[in-house]
């Protein structure tokens, strides 16, 4: 800080010779973090400060940074040498929170006798923030009352002295008596809502301070209308011990000036805006902000009630819009979760698929009824876990139904919650597949596994809860949720057929064999007569009968011996043809390693209902069909004294077949030479054969039960002519 000497009217206007210097210690923060918005930059915040008594002009007090405070706050906050020589006195508020003075005849004295130069500086306070404003107002009722009816060229005597910081810190220093009757000093800091732009003293002991949100006042004056009748007042001259800020409802002031009381009775402040807008605002305090009225306790106890059911209110709504948030939180997850599932699913063409539902089948003796169950194991290898929404569908469609679209499904749909089941894990499912309540068993049995995932179930439980009693929640029209059901992403289908379900009970050793399966359940008339038949006498029922008298039903297919080799390449090695056929046929049988460990070519098991069903496998040759020589081939043969079951096995028998040759031809296998001539006549013969089948079954609706029985005995034949066909698959 250096001073010069004023020059004297006529002179030269610019500043004279220097008549004294020192210099203020000041602590510089350090630069910014990179990165990160810099801090703003403050400068030093100055104003001249003069005793009641100088005869220093009020317009060489730097205008209105310059003020005039009573003697004895001067005297108090400047000491005696200050007082006596009558001496203006330089306020310093810097960047780093010191608010220091310097006494200027100190410091012009310092000229011609040179001291310490820390003697000639004071450090008032320390605010711990940079100083934005400094500025003295008068704060007793009448004499701020005085102060307001002065004209602008008048002194004005303050007797308080504030200092403001950036982040809302306020110092108020005023001269106060204590419990001896000794005068001293009075040092009150406040809170203020920051950061600080700007501030301003007014008339009436008020201060006005700008943040970047609002215009506030505050009141420093004892007795205020501000501070409200409720709040303690100090002893005389006192500062008061909270200050509450009043709105005035204007943002961004960078700049701001109060001026006098206005003639009609308010304050007048001239405020510069961040846009650069300069605005004029007249204000009456007195009447727009009048003193709260004393509340009496009756109404206190009622204000509060009233505010602690909204506080409850509000608690209340919070919780349940918490509650709500979360579900659809989790119901996001979930839907994402389905997404990755079913793009896994769909990608996952012929290759192995991450999540996979295999079937397989055993039969189980339930009290006195065999029963044949399905086991469905569901594996998630794949990184997504199933939780929420899924459901394993199992859908069980026996035969006619299959067949017949036009009757009534007798399909069975099971299904199963998924829950939580995490990459890596399974879930087996076991459910019966028959015989039924008839004691049929309608093969082949289809069981298809599916995975459904519920939109209404996870969508609609999150936007419209069933469960949920929120008054606040808003209802969620129709059209939000989905308008699906759900998703159904397939997983396996599997054919139960006779060749699965065939028992050996004749495979077991002596010492371990199971007792002979359990047909259907009997009636327990023929079972009390069977009983009490002579010892010795063959029984008499339908099977026992048919079995006897009837020729088991035959049905056979020839295959190429060279289809068959390059099919069964991988995995028979080593074993005799018609053993490894077999072994291919029975493959999904439970005894299919017993007949693999006796190297069997034949076998004869029982079917569902009982009847015998009798397998050979054996190698013939075919000398007709081509005329370079004749075709090894290997015939499959199928018995039983059952048509139904004979049929049912022969179907299983071509559907393995179908498959085979289906995928041999896909490889480019190519056929031998043939006698085409030969295999046209075949054809015709099996044309002949098919159209005399329509008119015996045409025949049998309309002739009487006696002539009916010779037409069906026909129909027979023509049946069995027809299932040992002269053809060969090649």
């Amino acid at each position: 800080m250096q001073l010069f000497e004023q020059p004297c009217p006529g002179e030269d206007p610019r500043p004279g010779g220097q008549i004294g210097e020192v210099e203020l210690s000041t602590y510089t923060p350090p630069a910014g973090v990179p990165g990160k918005p810099a801090a703003p930059h403050f400068l030093p915040v100055l104003c001249c400060v003069s005793p009641s008594g100088s005869r220093v002009p009020c317009d060489l007090l730097g205008g209105p940074g310059g003020f005039t405070l009573e003697d004895a706050l001067f005297g108090l906050l400047f000491g005696a040498d200050a007082t006596l020589l009558q001496s203006p006195v330089v306020l310093c508020g810097l960047p780093d929170g010191q608010l220091c003075c310097v006494i200027l005849k100190a410091l012009v004295t310092s000229r011609s006798a040179p001291g310490d130069p820390n003697a000639l500086v004071k450090i008032l306070h320390h605010l711990e923030e940079p100083v934005i404003f400094i500025g003295a107002l008068k704060t007793e009722p009448q004499a701020a009352e005085a102060a307001e009816n002065f004209l602008p060229d008048e002194d004005v005597h303050s007797d308080c002295l504030v200092a403001l910081g950036h982040h809302g810190r306020m110092l108020a220093i005023k001269a106060s008596w204590d419990e001896s009757g000794k005068l001293v000093p009075e040092l009150r800091e406040y809170c203020l809502p920051g950061p600080v732009l700007c501030a301003a003293c007014g008339g009436g002991g008020r201060v006005y301070h700008s943040t970047p949100s609002d215009l506030c006042v505050v009141d420093l004056s004892r007795g205020s209308t501000l501070l409200g009748p409720e709040q303690p007042e100090e002893g005389p001259g006192g500062l008061p011990p909270m200050l509450c800020p009043a709105s005035l409802n204007i943002c961004s002031v960078v700049s701001l000036s109060a001026s006098p009381r206005t003639h009609e009775g308010g304050t007048k402040l001239l405020a510069l805006s961040a846009k650069g807008r300069l605005m004029t605002c007249s204000l009456d305090l007195d009447s727009e902000i009048p003193g709260p009225a004393r509340m009496t306790t009756e109404s206190a106890g009622r204000k509060i009630k009233e505010l602690l059911s909204g506080i409850g209110n509000i608690s209340e709504r919070v919780s349940f819009l918490k509650k709500a948030v979360d579900q659809r939180n989790k119901a996001l997850t979930s839907l994402n979760e389905a997404m990755n599932v079913s793009c896994a699913l769909l990608s996952s063409g012929t290759g192995p698929r991450p999540i996979s539902c295999t079937t397989s089948t055993t039969w189980s003796r339930l009290q006195t009824q065999d029963m044949l169950m399905a086991t469905c194991v569901l594996e998630n290898s794949s990184s997504f876990s199933l939780d929420q929404g899924w459901t394993l569908c199992i859908q069980v469609l026996t035969s006619s139904c299959a067949l017949d679209l036009d009757s009534a499904c007798s399909a069975i749909t099971y299904t199963i919650p998924v829950d939580q089941l995490g990459p890596g894990a399974r879930r087996e499912v076991t459910l019966p597949l028959g015989p039924g309540e008839n004691g049929g068993l309608d093969l082949p049995v289809t069981v298809s596994c599916t995975l459904f995932y519920s939109l209404r179930e996870v969508v609609g439980g999150a936007l419209a809860p069933s469960d949920s009693e929120d008054p606040f929640l808003d209802e969620c029209p129709s059209d939000v949720l989905p308008e699906q059901e759900g998703v159904c992403l397939p997983l396996s289908r599997h054919t139960v057929d006779m060749l699965q379900c065939l028992r050996f009970p004749g495979l077991a050793p002596p010492h371990t064999r199971a007792p002979s399966p359990l047909g259907p359940t009997r009636d327990p008339v023929v079972t009390f007569l069977e009983t009490c038949r002579e010892p010795g006498s063959q029984p008499a029922g339908p099977a026992s009968l048919r079995a006897e008298f009837l020729p088991p039903s035959v049905a056979s297919i020839k295959v190429s011996a060279e289809l068959l080799r390059a099919a069964l390449k991988d995995g028979h090695s080593g074993v005799p043809l018609c053993c490894a056929t077999l072994q291919w046929l029975l493959a999904e049988n439970a005894a299919v390693d017993v007949v693999r460990a006796r190297a069997l070519s034949s076998i004869q098991g029982v079917a569902p209902d009982g009847a015998d069903v009798h397998l050979i496998v054996r190698e013939v040759a075919m000398t007709d069909l081509c005329p370079a020589g004749p075709i090894q081939a290997v015939e499959i043969q199928v018995e039983s004294s059952s048509l139904a079951d004979i049929c049912r096995a022969h179907h299983a028998v071509v559907g393995r077949m179908q498959t085979m040759v289906t995928e041999q031809a896909a490889q480019g296998s190519s056929a031998p030479d043939l006698r085409v001539q030969y295999l046209r006549q075949i054809h015709a013969n099996h044309e002949t054969l098919l159209r005399e089948v329509q008119t015996l079954r045409d025949r049998l609706c309309t002739e009487d039960e006696a002539s009916s029985c010779a037409t069906a005995q026909r129909l027979l034949q023509v049946y069995r002519q027809l299932r040992h066909p002269s053809l060969i698959l090649l």
